[in-house]
Protein backbone atom coordinates (compact mmCIF):
# COMPACT_ATOMS: atom_id res chain seq x y z
CA UNK A 1 0.00 0.00 0.00
CA UNK A 2 1.52 3.59 -0.96
CA UNK A 3 1.41 6.36 0.53
CA UNK A 4 -1.66 7.71 -0.44
CA UNK A 5 -3.81 4.69 -0.31
CA UNK A 6 -2.71 4.66 3.51
CA UNK A 7 -3.75 8.21 4.01
CA UNK A 8 -6.83 7.44 2.50
CA UNK A 9 -7.16 4.38 4.85
CA UNK A 10 -6.78 5.96 8.03
CA UNK A 11 -8.99 9.15 6.96
CA UNK A 12 -11.85 6.81 6.41
CA UNK A 13 -11.43 4.79 9.25
CA UNK A 14 -11.22 8.09 11.22
CA UNK A 15 -14.78 10.09 9.64
CA UNK A 16 -16.63 6.77 10.28
CA UNK A 17 -15.97 6.95 14.13
CA UNK A 18 -16.60 10.75 14.37
CA UNK A 19 -19.62 10.37 12.05
CA UNK A 20 -20.66 7.68 14.47
CA UNK A 21 -20.08 10.30 17.73
CA UNK A 22 -22.30 13.25 16.58
CA UNK A 23 -25.76 12.38 15.11
CA UNK A 24 -28.68 14.72 14.79
CA UNK A 25 -30.93 13.98 17.31
CA UNK A 26 -34.73 14.76 17.37
CA UNK A 27 -34.73 16.97 20.36
CA UNK A 28 -35.45 20.56 20.57
CA UNK A 29 -31.61 21.13 20.76
CA UNK A 30 -31.05 19.35 17.07
CA UNK A 31 -29.22 22.82 16.20
CA UNK A 32 -26.47 22.01 18.38
CA UNK A 33 -25.75 18.53 16.60
CA UNK A 34 -26.12 19.77 13.50
CA UNK A 35 -23.76 22.97 14.20
CA UNK A 36 -21.30 20.41 15.79
CA UNK A 37 -21.65 17.84 13.05
CA UNK A 38 -21.10 20.63 10.09
CA UNK A 39 -17.73 21.61 11.67
CA UNK A 40 -16.90 18.10 12.66
CA UNK A 41 -17.74 16.76 9.11
CA UNK A 42 -16.14 19.44 7.20
CA UNK A 43 -13.24 17.33 5.92
CA UNK A 44 -9.68 18.59 6.60
CA UNK A 45 -7.03 16.98 6.67
CA UNK A 46 -7.44 15.00 9.90
CA UNK A 47 -3.88 15.42 10.56
CA UNK A 48 -3.37 14.75 14.56
CA UNK A 49 -5.73 11.95 14.55
CA UNK A 50 -3.67 10.51 11.33
CA UNK A 51 -0.15 10.97 13.76
CA UNK A 52 -1.67 8.69 16.14
CA UNK A 53 -3.35 6.02 13.92
CA UNK A 54 -0.03 5.75 12.15
CA UNK A 55 2.06 5.78 15.17
CA UNK A 56 0.24 3.02 16.58
CA UNK A 57 0.87 0.89 13.26
CA UNK A 58 4.27 1.91 13.60
CA UNK A 59 4.36 0.77 17.13
CA UNK A 60 2.54 -2.23 16.16
CA UNK A 61 -0.48 -1.58 18.55
CA UNK A 62 -3.74 -1.82 18.82
CA UNK A 63 -5.79 1.30 16.11
CA UNK A 64 -9.17 0.28 18.14
CA UNK A 65 -7.35 1.27 21.58
CA UNK A 66 -5.85 4.41 20.21
CA UNK A 67 -8.83 5.87 18.02
CA UNK A 68 -11.02 7.19 20.51
CA UNK A 69 -8.16 9.17 21.97
CA UNK A 70 -6.83 10.16 18.23
CA UNK A 71 -10.77 11.32 17.18
CA UNK A 72 -10.93 13.27 20.62
CA UNK A 73 -8.08 15.17 19.65
CA UNK A 74 -9.96 15.82 16.40
CA UNK A 75 -12.96 17.40 18.02
CA UNK A 76 -10.55 19.69 20.22
CA UNK A 77 -9.16 21.24 17.32
CA UNK A 78 -12.42 21.32 15.67
CA UNK A 79 -13.75 23.44 18.42
CA UNK A 80 -10.95 25.64 18.72
CA UNK A 81 -11.06 26.43 14.86
CA UNK A 82 -15.37 27.24 15.29
CA UNK A 83 -13.79 29.83 18.37
CA UNK A 84 -11.07 30.97 16.28
CA UNK A 85 -13.09 31.88 13.37
CA UNK A 86 -15.20 33.67 15.73
CA UNK A 87 -15.57 38.05 15.47
CA UNK A 88 -13.92 38.36 18.65
CA UNK A 89 -10.85 36.30 17.61
CA UNK A 90 -10.02 35.92 13.90
CA UNK A 91 -13.33 36.97 12.60
CA UNK A 92 -13.05 34.24 9.19
CA UNK A 93 -15.81 34.09 7.21
CA UNK A 94 -14.60 30.68 5.36
CA UNK A 95 -13.28 27.48 6.45
CA UNK A 96 -12.20 24.18 4.50
CA UNK A 97 -14.46 25.91 1.65
CA UNK A 98 -17.32 27.37 3.43
CA UNK A 99 -18.93 29.88 5.35
CA UNK A 100 -17.50 29.05 9.01
CA UNK A 101 -19.69 28.30 11.73
CA UNK A 102 -21.20 31.25 13.33
CA UNK A 103 -22.14 32.47 9.53
CA UNK A 104 -24.45 29.87 9.39
CA UNK A 105 -25.84 29.53 13.06
CA UNK A 106 -24.45 32.39 14.64
CA UNK A 107 -22.00 33.54 17.25
CA UNK A 108 -23.88 32.03 20.58
CA UNK A 109 -25.00 28.49 19.00
CA UNK A 110 -21.38 28.28 17.18
CA UNK A 111 -19.71 28.62 20.60
CA UNK A 112 -21.82 26.40 22.01
CA UNK A 113 -21.02 24.10 19.30
CA UNK A 114 -17.16 24.66 19.91
CA UNK A 115 -18.10 24.15 24.14
CA UNK A 116 -20.10 20.82 22.94
CA UNK A 117 -17.10 19.02 20.57
CA UNK A 118 -14.29 19.88 23.55
CA UNK A 119 -16.87 18.24 26.38
CA UNK A 120 -17.53 15.17 23.55
CA UNK A 121 -13.72 14.88 23.44
CA UNK A 122 -13.29 13.88 27.12
CA UNK A 123 -16.34 11.76 27.50
CA UNK A 124 -14.93 9.80 24.48
CA UNK A 125 -11.45 9.47 26.42
CA UNK A 126 -12.98 8.47 29.95
CA UNK A 127 -15.26 5.92 28.03
CA UNK A 128 -12.30 4.63 26.68
CA UNK A 129 -10.82 4.16 30.12
CA UNK A 130 -13.57 3.19 31.86
CA UNK A 131 -14.43 0.45 29.62
CA UNK A 132 -10.78 -0.75 29.83
CA UNK A 133 -10.55 -0.62 34.37
CA UNK A 134 -9.44 2.34 34.82
CA UNK A 135 -6.38 1.51 32.30
CA UNK A 136 -3.49 3.62 33.21
CA UNK A 137 -1.98 4.15 30.02
CA UNK A 138 -5.25 5.57 28.76
CA UNK A 139 -5.24 7.81 31.41
CA UNK A 140 -1.74 9.20 31.20
CA UNK A 141 -2.71 9.98 27.32
CA UNK A 142 -5.92 11.67 28.35
CA UNK A 143 -3.89 14.22 30.38
CA UNK A 144 -0.88 14.71 27.66
CA UNK A 145 -4.09 15.64 25.30
CA UNK A 146 -5.85 17.87 28.20
CA UNK A 147 -2.20 19.53 28.90
CA UNK A 148 -2.03 20.17 25.08
CA UNK A 149 -5.29 21.59 24.76
CA UNK A 150 -5.47 23.93 27.57
CA UNK A 151 -4.23 26.30 29.74
CA UNK A 152 -0.52 24.77 29.34
CA UNK A 153 -0.82 24.21 25.98
CA UNK A 154 -3.30 25.75 22.49
CA UNK A 155 -5.01 28.38 24.60
CA UNK A 156 -1.64 29.97 26.03
CA UNK A 157 -1.04 29.94 22.40
CA UNK A 158 -4.17 31.88 21.11
CA UNK A 159 -3.63 33.79 24.36
CA UNK A 160 0.08 35.09 22.76
CA UNK A 161 -1.63 35.64 19.24
CA UNK A 162 -4.36 37.83 20.40
CA UNK A 163 -1.49 40.02 22.16
CA UNK A 164 0.62 39.94 19.21
CA UNK A 165 -2.22 41.78 16.96
CA UNK A 166 -0.38 44.89 15.84
CA UNK A 167 2.94 44.16 17.12
CA UNK A 168 6.69 43.64 16.12
CA UNK A 169 7.23 40.06 18.35
CA UNK A 170 11.09 38.69 18.40
CA UNK A 171 11.51 34.86 17.47
CA UNK A 172 11.59 33.85 20.82
CA UNK A 173 7.78 34.82 21.47
CA UNK A 174 6.82 33.67 17.66
CA UNK A 175 8.34 30.13 18.74
CA UNK A 176 6.70 29.92 21.74
CA UNK A 177 3.69 31.39 20.50
CA UNK A 178 3.53 28.14 17.49
CA UNK A 179 4.62 25.52 19.86
CA UNK A 180 1.88 26.43 21.55
CA UNK A 181 -1.36 27.08 19.60
CA UNK A 182 -0.40 24.90 16.70
CA UNK A 183 2.01 22.32 18.12
CA UNK A 184 1.10 21.33 20.91
CA UNK A 185 -1.91 19.41 19.42
CA UNK A 186 0.11 18.03 16.44
CA UNK A 187 2.78 16.56 19.62
CA UNK A 188 -0.41 15.34 22.02
CA UNK A 189 -1.91 13.05 19.78
CA UNK A 190 2.05 11.19 18.82
CA UNK A 191 3.11 11.01 22.42
CA UNK A 192 -0.40 9.87 23.62
CA UNK A 193 -0.19 7.42 20.92
CA UNK A 194 3.05 6.18 21.94
CA UNK A 195 2.17 5.97 25.98
CA UNK A 196 -0.86 3.95 24.44
CA UNK A 197 1.29 1.11 22.73
CA UNK A 198 3.39 0.95 25.39
CA UNK A 199 6.33 3.10 24.35
CA UNK A 200 9.81 2.60 26.05
CA UNK A 201 10.76 6.40 27.44
CA UNK A 202 13.72 6.51 25.06
CA UNK A 203 11.19 6.15 22.14
CA UNK A 204 8.87 8.49 23.97
CA UNK A 205 11.24 10.96 23.88
CA UNK A 206 11.93 10.47 19.85
CA UNK A 207 8.67 10.77 19.28
CA UNK A 208 8.41 13.98 21.39
CA UNK A 209 11.04 15.54 19.43
CA UNK A 210 9.76 14.20 16.16
CA UNK A 211 6.59 15.91 16.34
CA UNK A 212 7.98 19.24 18.32
CA UNK A 213 9.80 19.83 14.64
CA UNK A 214 6.88 18.48 12.46
CA UNK A 215 4.35 21.21 14.77
CA UNK A 216 6.89 24.14 14.25
CA UNK A 217 7.46 23.01 10.15
CA UNK A 218 3.37 22.83 9.98
CA UNK A 219 3.06 26.45 11.45
CA UNK A 220 5.90 27.65 9.19
CA UNK A 221 3.96 26.14 6.12
CA UNK A 222 0.73 27.98 7.12
CA UNK A 223 2.76 31.43 7.65
CA UNK A 224 3.63 31.12 3.81
CA UNK A 225 0.63 29.81 2.44
CA UNK A 226 -1.01 32.76 4.08
CA UNK A 227 1.31 34.72 1.99
CA UNK A 228 1.65 32.60 -1.61
CA UNK A 229 -1.12 30.54 -0.94
CA UNK A 230 -4.50 29.85 -3.38
CA UNK A 231 -7.79 30.81 -1.71
CA UNK A 232 -9.60 28.57 -3.34
CA UNK A 233 -7.48 25.54 -2.33
CA UNK A 234 -7.05 27.18 1.15
CA UNK A 235 -10.73 27.23 1.36
CA UNK A 236 -9.96 30.61 3.06
CA UNK A 237 -9.16 33.80 2.77
CA UNK A 238 -5.51 34.38 1.80
CA UNK A 239 -3.57 37.16 3.18
CA UNK A 240 -5.27 37.81 6.92
CA UNK A 241 -1.85 37.26 8.66
CA UNK A 242 -1.14 40.79 7.24
CA UNK A 243 -4.97 42.37 7.46
CA UNK A 244 -4.49 41.32 11.19
CA UNK A 245 -0.87 42.75 11.33
CA UNK A 246 0.48 39.76 13.09
CA UNK A 247 4.24 38.60 12.82
CA UNK A 248 5.00 35.46 11.34
CA UNK A 249 7.61 33.72 9.85
CA UNK A 250 7.53 35.22 6.71
CA UNK A 251 7.25 38.60 8.06
CA UNK A 252 10.38 38.35 10.39
CA UNK A 253 12.96 36.04 7.95
CA UNK A 254 11.42 37.07 4.47
CA UNK A 255 9.33 33.84 2.32
CA UNK A 256 12.59 32.81 0.86
CA UNK A 257 14.45 32.34 4.57
CA UNK A 258 11.39 30.68 5.70
CA UNK A 259 11.43 28.52 3.64
CA UNK A 260 14.79 27.30 3.94
CA UNK A 261 14.05 26.83 7.45
CA UNK A 262 10.78 24.89 6.59
CA UNK A 263 13.05 22.60 4.75
CA UNK A 264 15.68 22.28 7.52
CA UNK A 265 12.99 21.41 10.14
CA UNK A 266 11.42 19.27 8.35
CA UNK A 267 14.54 17.10 7.96
CA UNK A 268 15.03 17.27 11.39
CA UNK A 269 11.73 15.69 11.67
CA UNK A 270 12.67 13.14 9.66
CA UNK A 271 15.74 12.16 11.31
CA UNK A 272 14.28 11.63 14.65
CA UNK A 273 12.77 8.62 12.89
CA UNK A 274 15.72 6.99 12.47
CA UNK A 275 15.54 4.09 15.22
CA UNK A 276 12.12 3.18 13.30
CA UNK A 277 13.85 1.93 10.26
CA UNK A 278 11.11 0.86 7.58
CA UNK A 279 8.31 0.76 10.04
CA UNK A 280 8.48 4.77 9.89
CA UNK A 281 8.16 5.10 6.26
CA UNK A 282 4.74 6.22 6.40
CA UNK A 283 5.20 9.13 8.88
CA UNK A 284 8.53 9.86 6.64
CA UNK A 285 6.14 10.38 3.77
CA UNK A 286 3.75 12.47 6.12
CA UNK A 287 6.74 15.18 6.69
CA UNK A 288 7.16 15.55 3.17
CA UNK A 289 3.76 15.31 2.43
CA UNK A 290 3.31 18.54 4.65
CA UNK A 291 6.03 20.21 3.62
CA UNK A 292 4.62 19.99 -0.05
CA UNK A 293 1.18 20.70 0.74
CA UNK A 294 -0.75 23.52 -1.34
CA UNK A 295 -3.70 23.86 1.69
Amino acid sequence: MDFKQQLEKYVNIINEYLDRCVTEKELPEKNLYSAMRYSLMAGGKRLRPVLALAVCDMLGGDLEEVLPFACAVEMIHTYSLIHDDLPAMDNDDFRRGRPTNHKVYGEALAILAGDGLLNLAFETMLESIIKSGANEKKARAAAIIAKASGANGMISGQVIDLESEGKQVDTEILNRMHRLKTGALIKAPVVAAGVLCGACEEDIKRLDEFSEYLGLAFQIKDDILDVEGNTEKLGKKVGSDADNNKSTYVTIYGLQKSKEILSDVTNKAVHCLEKFEKNADFLRSLAVYLLEREN
